[in-house]
């Protein structure tokens, strides 16, 4: 299993940014996805999941109405569409996938959001 985020980088308070994370290594088609974020100091945290069809989602309150996850199937592709970014939004953001009852992880990117 490989997963390859990218799209991080820098943006002001209210902007905007969309990563994204490349899947291979497993049927990405019949799994749902997970994106995650960890800030300095603190825990890994749930942001989002998306089921396999991406007809549904699911969000973590401090992100609701403001991030968007979505998938392509035909490129074994998950997204994350992050409007309105706050500061406290900014952390190493991971995509997951639990597969054969391990969790895998990609390898993170980075979203600052300052001014």
């Amino acid at each position: 299993v490989q997963l390859v985020e990218s799209g991080g980088g820098l943006v002001q308070p209210g902007g905007s940014l969309r990563l994204s994370c490349a899947a291979s290594g497993f049927t990405f088609k019949n799994y749902y996805m997970n994106w995650y974020r960890q800030a300095p100091g603190k825990e890994r945290r749930l942001v989002a999941t998306i089921t396999t069809a991406g007809i549904s989602t699911d969000y973590s309150d401090s992100v609701k109405g403001r991030f968007t996850a979505s998938r392509d199937n035909a490129v074994n592709t998950v997204y994350l569409q992050m409007n309105s970014l706050k500061p406290e939004d900014a952390a190493v953001y991971y995509c997951s996938v639990f597969y054969r009852s391990r969790r895998y992880w990609g390898q993170g990117t980075q979203v600052t959001v300052s001014s």
